[in-house]
């Protein structure tokens, strides 16, 4: 697409009601398009091998085909209404794929919370859309026009009266939806599902919903000081707490779990002033984390797979035994502490550099995040080097290099 325009195509689904089944193809969208279908298919590949010989593979496989069609659909659409069908489709696709290991408790309880806190918000955003509409219509729109998510800036929402309740609605979805405090602990219990799902779901694609769904309507909608403070303080204060609890896990899958619920709030945070700096850093930390963050969740499940633990204290010594993991492992996490020249350095550089230039708490902010920062480089550090460095240590199985399937993806 050049540079400025976007793709659009509509259908008709309730004509009665306004609403199409409508898609836009712009940059943002086209963004999030590619980090779903492209770590989509490196999971898929890596999936193969991690699940070999299960009976239940092509299950699988269908139940993350039909997330993976949900999240595009999400991304790609043009209608309020038309956007929380996929965004709720997203939700269900998420509970069949966290409790696919149905037969043990754990996953199914991980499965249910997920869906019930997702869920939940899913309905706030509803009402919260419907609310948008009759604003929309308030203001003169007629037809779809009521529910295009693209001609929403065409009308003065935001001095609107109802403007503070569709947003405050439309924040427990975006919040409950990207593990935002206080809904954030459904993400690090959703480490239940296998690890292709926690590398896909939880890293790149469907906790970045909520990111998306911020970025996509803060033209319309951002820039008042409900939006700025309401935003930028539940990113602040989700990151750092997830980033103080990531550091006290032993367990390598709930370290990046909420390690990513740190970034996640680091990116809610950006998204709040609302800046030209602060949107071009949120999106290069948007790329940066997910690429970084799926190959150490792949990683994690290699040694998970070849040596039959995921605990860090009775990891060590898998370097020579697993090297290209361990090479994987090493490189991802060095993008993660922000070392140069890795592609986290110019996220984190960005994100400095977008709260300095505040005029109001940038320095406060600049704070947080280094304290964040320095906690998010020491799980870095337990997840890729801990496991590989070190003396060798006895695991239930005798390690060695997953198969090629298993390692395409990290590297």
């Amino acid at each position: 697409l050049p540079l400025g325009e976007a793709h659009t195509e509509a259908l008709a689904w309730v004509p009665s009601l306004g609403v199409d089944f409508s898609f836009r193809l712009d940059g943002l969208s086209a963004s999030f398009a590619l980090l779903v279908t492209g770590i989509g298919a490196l999971v898929v590949l890596y999936a193969q091998g991690y699940l070999k010989g299960d009976p239940r593979l092509g299950r699988f496989f269908g139940y993350l085909f039909a997330f993976m069609g949900a999240m595009l659909g999400l991304v790609l659409a043009d209608d309020l209404i038309c956007l929380f069908v996929f965004w709720e489709l997203t939700s269900v696709c998420s509970y069949l794929l966290i409790g696919f290991n149905h037969e043990t408790r754990a996953s199914r309880d991980s499965a249910l919370k997920a869906l019930l806190v997702t869920g939940l918000g899913g309905l706030a955003l509803l009402a919260g859309v419907i609310l948008l509409g009759a604003m929309n219509a308030d203001l003169g729109a007629r037809g779809a026009d009521v529910w295009r998510i693209s001609g929403l800036g065409e009308n003065d929402l935001r001095g609107h009266a109802l403007y503070t309740g569709a947003m405050l609605l439309i924040f427990l979805g975006a919040f409950t939806k990207s593990a935002q405090f206080p809904f954030h602990f459904w993400l690090p219990s959703a480490m239940a599902a296998p690890t292709p799902v926690s590398a896909y779901l939880h890293s790149a694609t469907m906790v970045k919903a909520g990111i998306y769904l911020l970025a996509r309507l803060h033209p319309a909608l951002g820039g008042t000081p409900l939006w700025q403070y309401v935003v930028t303080t539940a990113g602040a204060v989700t990151m750092v707490i997830a980033a103080v609890s990531a550091v006290c896990q032993v367990d390598l899958k709930r370290i990046l779990a909420y390690s990513t619920v740190s970034v996640l709030g680091m990116l809610v945070m950006l998204l709040g002033p609302g800046t030209e700096e602060c949107i071009r850093a949120a999106v290069v930390l948007l790329f940066a984390h997910a690429l970084y963050k799926a190959a150490l969740f792949m990683v994690a499940g290699n040694v998970d797979h070849e040596a039959g633990t995921r605990d860090v204290t009775k990891l060590g010594g898998l370097r020579r035994l697993m090297p290209i993991t361990a090479a994987a492992g090493v490189l991802a996490a060095l993008s993660n502490a922000g070392a140069p020249p890795f592609f986290g350095f110019i996220g984190k550089e960005l994100l400095y550099t977008a709260k300095l230039d505040l005029d109001r708490f940038g320095h406060d902010l600049v704070f947080l995040s280094v304290i964040a920062n320095i906690l998010l480089v020491a799980t870095a550090l337990v997840v890729a080097v801990w496991p590989f460095f070190g003396p060798r240590k006895e695991t239930p199985k005798v390690p060695h290099e997953a198969p090629w399937t298993m390692v395409v993806g990290p590297i």
